[in-house]
């Protein structure tokens, strides 16, 4: 694809010679001359006179040029460079359309006959609902009366429990198990616990994420609810009777407690713990391996063993730091 042609996908100011053309893109440090990237975070900009790149991407206002390299000045470098890859490296995950002859599917499922595709060794249990375009990979398992979405992706080897509710264009990564159990045990009076039925179920709606080794269990009573537009990344648990709210990203090894709600476009970094039956309003941001135990109801930036506004956890280091030195 030309320059000219890029710029004006991405609706971007084209300083250099509009006839280059690109096949691909990369990193800036090893990109090549029919190569684009892009320098969004300023611990980058290192590369900038080094790179052997065929255009990069930058921001408005970045001032730096270099003689013979194309810029394409735009409003989100990253943004810009996220569409690019769709376009000049388009995803091949899904495979070819048709049911293949290992799989197993029960007589009551519904699978639609427009676009679906399912792999070796699938298991597709009773009542089982497939829409249009669904791509379901090897070796993973639908159990009875989960709902499928149209354009869902699911990768191999995941587990899909009975009556999950997966709506459009959902992605669900290698691993990750869907609507098993939540940890619910009464305590019997000789000290042994009995389980507590788990008869609820698991929804995630559309746009909805998942990454590999993820855990969502179903709800005790009711709804395990992923809302649209969610993003988990790696080896994520989420509890019984959870809400995570639109547009929330979560970081790997996130463990959230039963019966939490989790506002709409929050950012949890990784590692973090989060009790249950508590509340997380909209807008929040918890950094990494901070341990929140009680329900935070003004947007803002939390961090800490016990979870405090950034700026107080960050006077209490300095605090305990200056009666260190002072004891010294």
């Amino acid at each position: 694809m030309k320059l000219s042609e890029i710029s004006e996908i991405l609706n971007g100011e084209l300083l250099g010679e509009g006839e280059h053309e690109i096949s691909n893109v990369a990193k800036i440090e090893n990109a090549k001359s029919d190569e684009i990237t892009f320098v969004a975070n300023p611990m980058y900009e290192k590369f900038f006179d080094s790179t052997s790149a065929g255009a990069i991407i930058v921001s408005k206002n970045f001032n730096k040029t270099r003689n013979g390299t194309n810029l394409l000045k735009v409003d989100d470098p990253y943004l810009s460079f996220v569409k690019l890859i769709d376009i000049l490296s388009p995803s091949n995950e899904t495979q070819h359309e048709g049911i293949n002859y290992s799989a197993v599917i029960e007589l009551s499922a519904e699978i639609s006959s427009e676009g679906v595709s399912i792999g070796a060794g699938c298991y597709i249990g009773n009542d089982v609902k497939i829409a249009k375009n669904v791509s379901i990979l090897a070796n993973s398992t639908i159990l009875s009366g989960a709902e499928i979405g149209e354009d869902t992706l699911i990768y191999p080897n995941v587990t899909v429990y009975p009556k999950t509710k997966i709506e459009k264009k959902v992605i669900i990564h290698s691993g990750t198990v869907i609507g098993c159990d939540g940890f619910g045990h009464a305590r019997n009076p000789d000290g042994t616990f009995q389980k507590i039925p788990q008869i609820g179920i698991v929804v995630i709606e559309d746009g909805v994420e998942i990454g590999s080794n993820c855990t969502i269990d179903r709800a005790t009573i009711g709804e395990t609810i992923i809302r649209k537009g969610v993003k988990l990344d790696n080896q994520i648990q989420v509890a019984h009777n959870v809400e995570i709210g639109e547009n929330t990203v979560i970081a790997a090894h996130t463990g959230i407690a039963g019966s939490t709600k989790i506002g709409k476009n929050c950012m949890i970094g990784g590692k973090v713990g989060i009790v249950g039956h508590i509340e997380i309003c909209d807008d929040v941001i918890i950094t990494a391996a901070t341990n929140v135990s009680k329900s935070i109801l003004q947007p803002g930036v939390y961090s800490g063993y016990r979870a405090l506004p950034q700026k107080e956890e960050l006077k209490k280091e300095a605090f305990i730091r200056k009666l260190s030195k002072e004891k010294k």
